[in-house]
């Protein structure tokens, strides 16, 4: 199958001349797979369609928020009848309390929050008040969790157990970047070895509690309640990123899957039904210190705006109406979905390895367990752009890394299950008969 791309690529090159790579956000550039991006015109339920007319079956979903599938009708409306009233004030608006509301509902350990437009500025203000409520410099963060652009937070790590922030990002100065300690995820020994080396010094842990940015990596069993234990007998401060994980692995996400309590909880776009929305909260004592209560500064004009808000209630309202429903059959959809691609890729000899937590899944191109980023990078990036070109021909939409997780939402159906395994059935083959005749 070969996909018409002619207005696509018109556009794409418009928009080169305009942007840096002709994209908004780097991912969408294709660059770790290879091909040309399609550029999407439409979307409803479980489907995509690009520019030129193409059909796909979405397991992007936004990167994560729509749960609910694109397009819902309850959502669609609930944003076209608070648009008719005017899309952002800059003030406060009747709905914000309404979605809080719902939002402490799901996540008890939330005594207190704040709204703001994206997932890095939930982080970013997280960092801010940990430091400022504890006193402290230091943050741990974990190799291969991202939180966002923030300086801080674009950091790498280096050989060892725990090395001094270095910059992972032209820009972001040294100094900025000297108080993060990044360490391998999963690690007890290395979070240990750096609590002592770091002795009432490390303001607070920051993790993504199930990763999706590595692709999809579970924490090992014991681990997070590891991190609840050396943050507070350190009094330290735990954040939980659950910008990805909040009502996608369970209505209260990871903090009601894996029954850990954190200190602080960021949280991103399925709060506001797919639209740019970001929070973060915790601890009334600890939030209290947000101006203009405290003496912590964090602002903005759209925070709390009525069209996020409205499409959150709405979304929220559903999650929790058919909790048990939903949630139910995106597991049973999940497994059908990964077990039966898995099986496709055992069948033709394609070493693969699968990662899920509820409707979050990734299909590492590697043999083995993958526990942390080093595990992840021994994946065969090249295969799985390989793969990932020949499932998009097919008509399946994928994450364009292999180091990013993918998403299942109520509205796809057993056909589309079905026909994905289909294909990835038919790409392995593809795949094995190239191998078979490469020099």
């Amino acid at each position: 199958m070969t996909r018409k791309s002619q207005v696509s690529s018109s556009i794409r090159l418009r928009a080169e001349r305009f942007f840096p790579g002709g994209v908004n956000s780097p991912v969408r550039a294709f660059r770790a797979v290879g091909g040309e991006a399609p550029i999407i015109a439409r979307a409803l339920g479980s489907k995509l369609w690009d520019a030129d007319g193409n059909e796909y079956i979405d397991y992007v979903g936004s990167w994560g928020p729509m749960i609910l599938g694109h397009a819902d009708p309850e959502v669609v409306d609930a944003i076209r009848r608070v648009a008719e009233d005017g899309v952002s004030f800059g003030a406060s608006t009747l709905s914000e309390a309404e979605l809080a509301e719902l939002v402490v509902e799901a996540f008890p350990a939330i005594e207190m929050m704040r709204f703001v437009s994206s997932g890095t500025e939930a982080t970013m203000s997280a960092i801010r008040l940990a430091r400022a409520f504890t006193n402290r410099k230091y943050i741990v963060k974990f190799e291969g969790c991202y939180h966002g652009h923030a300086d801080a937070l674009l950091v790498k790590a280096g050989s060892g157990v725990a090395t001094l922030g270095i910059p992972g990002s032209a820009g972001v100065l040294e100094e900025q970047a000297q108080f993060t300690l990044a360490l391998p995820f999963n690690s007890i020994d290395a979070l240990e070895q750096t609590f002592a080396r770091y002795k009432d010094q490390i303001a607070a842990v920051i993790v993504e509690p199930v990763v999706g940015n590595m692709g999809c990596v579970p924490p090992r069993e014991g681990y997070l309640q590891k991190l609840r234990e050396i943050t507070r007998t350190s009094n330290s401060l735990l954040i939980f990123d659950e910008v990805m994980t909040g009502f996608r692995v369970a209505f209260g996400g990871t903090q009601e899957l894996y029954g850990v309590t954190p200190d602080l909880t960021t949280l991103g776009k399925i709060i506001g039904g797919g639209l740019p929305v970001g929070a973060y909260g915790g601890r009334a004592e600890i939030m209290r210190m947000i101006a203009p209560l405290g003496p912590v500064y964090q602002a903005g004009t759209l925070s709390g705006n009525p069209l996020a808000m409205a499409a959150g209630i709405a979304t929220l309202r559903r999650l929790k109406r058919d909790r048990t429903k939903i949630y139910s059959a995106l597991e049973k959809s999940a497994s059908a979905l990964v077990s039966g691609v898995s099986q496709a890729a055992a069948d033709h000899g394609v070493s693969l390895t699968s990662a899920r937590v509820g409707s979050m899944f990734t299909w590492f191109f590697r043999n083995g367990e993958i526990h942390d980023y080093d595990d992840a990078a021994k994946s065969d990036t090249g295969r799985f752009g390989r793969f990932h070109r020949g499932m998009l021909d097919r008509g399946v939409y994928l994450p364009p890394s292999q180091f990013e997780a993918a998403f299942l939402s109520i509205a796809h159906s057993t056909q589309d299950i079905e026909q994905t395994i289909s294909v990835a059935r038919h790409t392995f083959a593809t795949l094995t008969e190239a191998a078979a005749t490469s020099p």
